[in-house]
């Protein structure tokens, strides 16, 4: 995998599936697509603060119970489709091992708060002269 990460055969589950879209009389009889399951919350081999980055993550890939599934049905062989699965599983997997940088508080400068506050004034001059005082 990526940066010292191995994942093992054993702890991914492949199930091949008949493809849609064209393709001919190929989609009908070929089980093409690929379906990749990897458990991020039960595997062993993914350490602790990048299973939590990995299930942090809002993706609709990942089921309730923390299992990433991949569908991958680009290529019309079935091997192509393995290995582009395969490499989806790897991005997904390297995006959890790099921590977000912390935000760093800033405060506005004093030019910026005196922009701000002349421009609440002049609109709020636009918005009194726009007011009549009756309208007889």
């Amino acid at each position: 995998m990526d940066a010292g990460i191995e994942i093992p055969e054993s702890e991914l589950i492949e199930r091949f599936v008949r493809s849609s879209g064209p393709g001919g009389q190929n989609v009908n009889k070929v089980a093409t697509a690929v379906e990749l399951r990897f458990d991020v919350a039960q595997s062993a081999v993914l350490p602790e603060p990048v299973r939590e980055r990995l299930l942090a993550r809002r993706d609709r890939r990942m089921t309730a119970e923390g299992v990433l599934v991949i569908n991958a049905q680009r290529f019309r062989t079935q091997e192509r489709n393995r290995q582009d699965a395969r490499e989806r599983l790897a991005a997904f997997v390297a995006a959890g091992l790099k921590a977000p940088t912390p935000r760093i508080a800033t405060k506005p400068s004093k030019a910026a708060k005196k922009r701000r506050l002349d421009d609440k004034r002049q609109r709020s001059g636009v918005k009194r002269q726009r007011a009549t005082k009756d309208w007889d």
